[in-house]
């Protein structure tokens, strides 16, 4: 878990940047309309996760960037909503944080106009517990802890059916709700946001946590899930993201090169010993 102080001068940023998107009003006012071509002289400034996110972010930032004549600036964000409406409106250039899945759900909701550029890395959601040692372990009456948005919620419901813990109506697949369960097998779910569910785990038998928020808890994926999401057809890359016109951004399109880049894929593959997999392409 990252210290006290890091945590609290992430609060402090978002505070002041949400203060700030207030402030400034809509996607439709003058003074946050899109102002055209980018000045390709300025930094392009990214909106990220701290891990595995800005980490990467910042690999590329200290070791690529400047080769290519990128100016990087990295803005860490803890949550999954202000890096897109800081998109939306223009105080951040871009973002990397979030799949498809949940950017579609954020656009309807949210009347935003984000779209993805390029695929950059999966991150394989986990079933974790400091009670259990295994899923045989798992017994009616205990508790498990599941993000509460939409997509994640989804996403963890059909990794406890994969693995026979529950049992899902025919054809919801990763679209699931709790509604859907047709058979608890005698278990109890508490829906938390997914940022906080790391921290919920030591009052619950087990909980789903998304892969950046487990790195970010000291655990190992790869080594600490009872269970894991399969990599092989996974919708769920995370991507860099922009606001609809900014694609061609040349910075962007810097950016998503060097994402995409021998040297990512080995940093990746070296830091994260398959706790982060390299999903390099075109996002769609």
């Amino acid at each position: 878990m990252r210290n006290d102080i890091k945590t609290i001068a992430a609060f402090t940023g978002i505070t002041a940047l949400a203060l700030g998107l207030t402030a400034c009003g809509t996607a439709s006012d003058p003074a946050t309309a899109d102002s055209g071509t980018a000045d390709a002289s300025k930094p392009l400034v990214v909106a990220a996760s701290p891990t595995p996110h800005a980490d990467i972010l910042t690999y590329v930032k200290d070791n690529l960037a400047e080769k290519a004549g990128l100016k990087l600036e990295i803005k860490e964000f803890t949550d999954y909503v202000l890096p897109n409406t800081a998109t939306q409106q223009g105080q951040v250039d871009a973002n990397y944080f979030q799949h498809k899945p949940y950017l579609d759900d954020f656009n309807k909701k949210n009347s935003t106009t984000i779209v993805p550029v390029v695929n950059v890395h999966l991150e394989p959601l986990g079933l974790y517990s400091q009670k259990l040692k295994s899923l045989k372990d798992i017994k009616p009456g205990q508790t498990v802890a599941v993000p509460n948005d939409t997509t994640n919620g989804g996403r963890a419901l059909k990794l406890l059916a994969d693995n026979g813990l529950i049992a899902l109506k025919d054809g919801v697949g990763a679209d699931a709700r709790l509604s859907d369960i047709t058979d608890k097998k005698g278990l109890e779910f508490k829906e938390l946001e997914a940022a906080t569910v790391p921290r919920a785990l030591s009052d619950v038998d087990a909980a789903v946590i998304n892969g950046n928020y487990a790195i970010e808890a000291d655990l190992t994926p790869a080594e600490d899930a009872l269970a894991l999401e399969k990599s092989e057809g996974n919708p769920y890359a995370n991507f860099l993201a922009v606001k609809d016109g900014k694609q061609k951004d040349p910075r962007v399109v810097k950016l998503a090169e060097l994402l995409n880049s021998p040297e990512v894929e080995k940093y990746i593959e070296d830091t994260y010993n398959g706790s982060v997999i390299p999903a390099f392409g075109a996002a769609k």
